[in-house]
């Protein structure tokens, strides 16, 4: 197994760097670090056999493709396969979903301020309208992008939302900021995990 490391590092390398792909693309496409792709560059770990199946299905090539010190030129190389679906749709679709969120919110406003003028705390809308800004990012960066970044992201959400609750009872005039002392044990645990979750990835 030790023969295979510097093997599988010079086949990735060549691969990713045909794609043009940085560490970090690749890193966030196969959804680890790129510390775990600049260790397996380095010939200094192995991936394991499905992450292996994941590269040669993301470069195009077969699995033995990886392990194999010599390669026949195909008709097609490597370099001109395609490497996935662009990630420049995912990220206008999430960036529209957002900004989706923010309409609905200018609607609502335009809407309480036609029928209700008198309402002070029509504002509250553009508050709320970030921790669902948060969920809608969350949500399509579970599907389309690194996962590793779900936890700044929960971490956003957790302090949107507070500081919604805490906007709205001030409205009311009711004094609630000690409800962001809620987020302090809720960041730590938030840490926690993000910790116990990245050293399976690395």
């Amino acid at each position: 197994m030790e023969d295979l490391k510097p093997i599988i590092a010079k086949n990735l390398t060549a691969l990713r760097q045909n794609a043009k792909l940085t560490q970090s693309e690749l890193a966030e496409r196969l959804n680890y670090s790129d510390k775990a792709i600049s260790k397996w560059e380095r010939a200094e770990s192995l991936p394991d056999i499905t992450v292996l199946k994941a590269i040669a299905d993301l470069f195009g090539v077969p699995l033995d493709y990886l392990v194999r010190e010599e390669h026949e030129v195909p008709e097609t190389p490597p370099a001109q396969q395609p490497v996935a679906a662009p990630s420049r749709n995912h990220r206008v679709i999430t960036t529209l979903s957002i900004l989706i969120v923010w309409f609905v919110a200018t609607l609502a406003y335009v809407l309480m301020d036609m029928i209700a003028p008198a309402l002070l705390v029509r504002y509250i809308v553009f508050v709320y309208a970030l921790p669902v800004s948060m969920i809608v990012w969350l949500v399509f960066n579970s599907i389309w992008f690194n996962r590793r970044r779900n936890f700044p992201i929960i971490s956003l959400m957790m302090w949107t939302g507070l500081a919604s609750v805490v906007l709205t009872l001030y409205a009311f005039g009711i004094g609630s900021w000690q409800l962001l002392l809620l987020g302090i044990p809720g960041q730590i645990a938030i840490w926690l995990w993000s910790k116990l979750q990245y050293r399976t990835k690395e």
